[in-house]
């Protein structure tokens, strides 16, 4: 699996139709309409996501593998 940063998570979450909701700090929140589930995209520079941390916020987002 590729890492990512989480700038470049949160473009790929625009692009899949999640809209940015709030943002506290560092952290990113996006909520997609009819969807109940929310999803904290920590964005610290370019820094890469942790390889769990992006395992589950990918499997929130409906998110494959190859789409990154």
């Amino acid at each position: 699996m590729k890492s990512v940063s989480g700038k470049d998570f949160a473009r790929l979450l625009e692009k899949k139709g999640w809209q940015l909701k709030r943002v506290k700090g560092s952290h990113h929140v996006y909520v997609k309409p009819g969807n109940p589930a929310r999803i904290s995209v920590p964005i610290h520079g370019n820094q890469p996501l942790k390889i769990g941390l992006q395992k589950h916020l990918m499997k929130l987002a409906e998110i494959e593998d190859e789409e990154l």
